[in-house]
């Protein structure tokens, strides 16, 4: 930071931060993500705004010898740093065992600490940082949605026999694990609930030879997906 920074360093620093927060937002948005655009240029401003204050300030630090305090000066960046954590915490969901928002949260995080490196005159280190966290928004998503990973679906089926669905499904990669068993309102028909686990990319789509298995073999109370959209964004 310069110990006298200008009106045009100052309106370089803030341009380029509303610079980088659009390049950033604007993937956000495009995910259809409440925290978007304008937030992520806004989150972004504040940083640098606070970041062009600390180095205002940078004059002043000192003491005489009738005071009593120093002033930290660290203490405004750090404290935005902490807030812009704050408000990416509010973009995260959590709907039963599904969490959403960690990737915005964390677009969040990093555009603050863009703007705190813009904001404090560090071009190169936030331009570069921009860039990167642009890359990996947009083409490491490719690769993301393309990676084997776990997913989950529970189901309850009407059934006398345990081992039947578990074994129905096993040849196409499936694996069943017993939830719990009860009976009908009528007390006739036994109930058996199984949490079922696979590996398979987000890009394959809903597993459709489970749905048809299960439909065509069974008589099915219920099936909910537990885990197949991404749910980092």
């Amino acid at each position: 930071m310069t110990p006298h920074p200008t009106w045009n360093d100052i309106a370089l620093r803030l341009l380029l931060t509303v610079i980088a927060g659009a390049a950033i937002g604007f993937n956000r948005g495009a995910k259809g993500q409440a925290v978007g655009l304008r937030t992520t240029i806004l989150v972004g401003l504040a940083a640098s705004v606070a970041m062009v204050q600390a180095n205002i300030l940078l004059t002043v630090a000192g003491k005489t010898s009738d005071s009593f305090g120093v002033m930290d000066l660290m203490r405004l960046p750090l404290g935005i740093l902490t807030g812009g954590g704050f408000i990416g915490g509010g973009a995260i969901l959590k709907r039963g065992e599904l969490v959403q928002g960690v990737t915005t949260a964390s677009t969040l995080w990093v555009m603050t600490v863009i703007g705190l490196c813009l904001g404090g005159g560090q071009f190169g280190l936030g331009m570069v940082a921009t860039a990167l966290s642009v890359l990996i928004l947009w083409t490491l998503k490719w690769l993301d949605i393309r990676m084997p990973r776990e997913q989950r679906a529970k189901i309850v089926i009407e059934s006398d026999l345990i081992d039947e669905f578990p074994s129905a499904i096993a040849s196409l990669g499936y694996t069943a694990r017993l939830e719990g068993q009860t009976r009908d309102d009528t007390g006739s028909q036994t109930r058996i609930a199984f949490d079922i686990t696979w590996k398979r990319p987000e890009v394959a789509g809903p597993p459709r030879d489970l749905f048809k298995i299960a439909n065509d073999r069974f008589r099915v109370v219920s099936l909910e997906l537990i885990s197949h959209a991404s749910i980092n964004e």
